[in-house]
């Protein structure tokens, strides 16, 4: 008999971790979400895991994508959260409603990121309701000196999700 998977809502419930924004390009498709769950995976050679929920419209571009786009926001950028966490690209072109910019590989970049990175789709894991990208940087722009602190879980938490993840 398999033991009972317990739930980490204890654990969970103190994390205050930074949450990203994933934009994606496929199939002459654009799609972004805000995801919480998301690392750096390895140092060497460098690799960055990001989490998307299968029921997600940026999950299924993703399942035909090279490359994502990585971003972080500052905690002022709440508008910004908002749209790619609460709204769905099944119903809502959110790039009409931003400034962004095609990276080298035509990923969507967020000009109004505090900083990015696109990474190219190395392999994908399965997680449960989230399947894993782990990604490859080929483009970074970091952030300058002195700017706000990125947004983190609490900053959003009240988001009501685009999708049930």
């Amino acid at each position: 008999m398999a033991p009972k998977d317990l739930d980490l809502g204890p654990f969970a419930e103190v994390l205050n971790g930074p949450v990203y924004v994933v934009t994606v390009a496929a199939a002459g498709e654009r799609s972004g979400c805000l995801v919480g769950f998301a690392s750096q995976c390895s140092i060497g050679p460098p690799r960055f895991v990001v989490w998307l929920s299968r029921q997600n419209h940026t999950f299924r571009v993703a399942r035909g994508a090279t490359h994502l786009a990585v971003h972080l926001l500052d905690r002022g950028r709440h508008p910004l959260a908002e749209l790619f966490g609460g709204e769905t690209g099944d119903e809502v072109d959110k790039f009409a409603r931003v400034d962004w910019r095609p990276s080298a590989d035509g990923s969507p970049v967020l000009t109004g990121a505090r900083a990015w990175f696109v990474g190219r789709i190395e392999t994908r894991l399965d997680g449960g309701d989230h399947e894993g990208f782990v990604l490859a940087p080929t483009e970074v722009c970091a952030p300058t000196r002195g700017e706000p602190a990125s947004m983190r879980y609490t900053d959003v938490q009240e988001i009501d999700a685009g999708h049930p993840a």
